[in-house]
């Protein structure tokens, strides 16, 4: 997340098979913590890999396949751009292409509702 002008805004980018997402993985057994879990999976699909600090701001049981999701806010060290694109090794190889979403204003109508609702949840994570 940052703030511009005020108003907080989520980082999320667009799959090029699935539509609209938030930066998310899985917490893998050499990850020590949910927040170097959420910083590798960050760096792995978005490119960022300069993180200040880490705040763990809840779970939420998604209701997908029996998944408990984490969320972490990043800090990040790095001023980013308001778009870009990176590509990924994961899944073979994709090029996702980030923007900064407004918290409170409509998500995107290619948004897979799963998402949809996990940006609901970081909303109220986070008032």
């Amino acid at each position: 997340m940052r703030e511009i002008d005020g108003e907080m805004n989520l980082l999320l980018f667009k799959h090029p098979l699935a539509g609209i997402q938030l930066v998310k993985g899985t917490v893998e057994p050499f990850d020590i913590s949910y927040e170097s879990a959420a910083k590798r999976e960050l760096t792995e699909e978005s490119g960022i890999s300069y993180v200040l600090n880490t705040t763990y701001l809840g779970s939420w049981e998604s209701g997908y396949q029996d998944q408990f999701w984490h969320f972490v806010l990043c800090q990040v060290g790095e001023t980013l751009p308001k778009t870009w694109c990176f590509y990924t090794q994961d899944d073979g190889g994709h090029e996702f292409q980030f923007f900064w979403h407004r918290l409170g204003d409509p998500i995107p109508n290619d948004c897979h509702k799963l998402f949809c609702d996990a940006i609901q949840k970081v909303q109220e994570l986070i008032r």
